[in-house]
């Protein structure tokens, strides 16, 4: 019976003791583990302070501790701005994300309407006027748009008093006379004859016109020579 309780005894301090061994044995591990990483953290910081020394070896003309401490202030002073900025970067970023499928749909609905453009002729248009502006650059000189510049209120009223409704009906009539006018003279005209003509209704109406056309236009001459003279005497 006592043998039994030894044996027992002896059991149970073996039981203890593989426990205390199997502790050991992982404290020993763990005690390694740890020595291997201070080696490696070792290692890795020296290379860090090597390669620090060597890249402020380059800058220290450049910079003073001071410059350090100011710099870190300014970025504790300004914290609150910085949080704001990379929030509107996050913004921007979602916004880039949520207009990417719009865009993609407005290029897609360009390219259609820059192929319907081209198909229509528009873009050869353009070639084309821009032949037609090659032509009056190289056609006109420095003087010449100078004095269009000069002259340009006058040719504009010009143009405006032209395409006036009354003007183009009256340009258009005489267009219209002279592409169905057919007049073919094949003998000598007299002057008895020519005396004749002067009796027709229409021809003293069209001479009378040419007669007031005439005066009106002279009076109008006048009128501006003067007037432009006086402006140069008042200069």
């Amino acid at each position: 019976m006592e043998e039994k309780n030894i044996q027992a005894q002896l059991d149970e301090i073996n039981k203890k003791l593989d426990f205390i061994l199997s502790e050991i044995d992982l404290q020993r591990r763990h005690r390694q583990e740890m020595q291997d990483l201070k080696d490696d953290l070792m290692r890795v910081a020296k290379d860090v302070y090597e390669t620090s020394v060597d890249e402020l070896e380059q800058v220290h003309d450049y910079l003073k501790t001071g410059d350090i401490m100011h710099l870190f202030k300014k970025l504790l002073r300004n914290v609150n701005n910085l949080t704001k900025l990379f929030e509107q970067l996050e913004n921007i970023r979602g916004f880039v994300r949520d207009f990417g499928p719009i865009s993609k749909d407005i290029t897609i609905d360009l390219m259609y309407k820059l192929d319907e453009l081209d198909r229509k002729g528009y873009f050869a248009f353009l070639k084309e006027t821009q032949r037609i502006f090659d032509n009056i650059v190289t056609s006109f000189t420095v003087e010449d748009v100078k004095a269009l510049g000069d002259n340009i209120v006058t040719i504009l009223n010009t143009i405006k008093n032209l395409t006036q409704p009354d003007m183009l009906q009256a340009v258009n009539n005489a267009l219209n006379v002279y592409k169905n006018l057919d007049i073919e003279v094949k003998e000598d005209i007299s002057l008895i004859k020519l005396v004749k003509e002067l009796n027709h209704p229409e021809t003293k109406k069209a001479l009378y016109f040419a007669l007031q056309f005439l005066k009106n236009l002279s009076s109008t001459n006048f009128n501006e020579q003067r007037n432009s003279s006086t402006q140069i005497k008042n200069q």
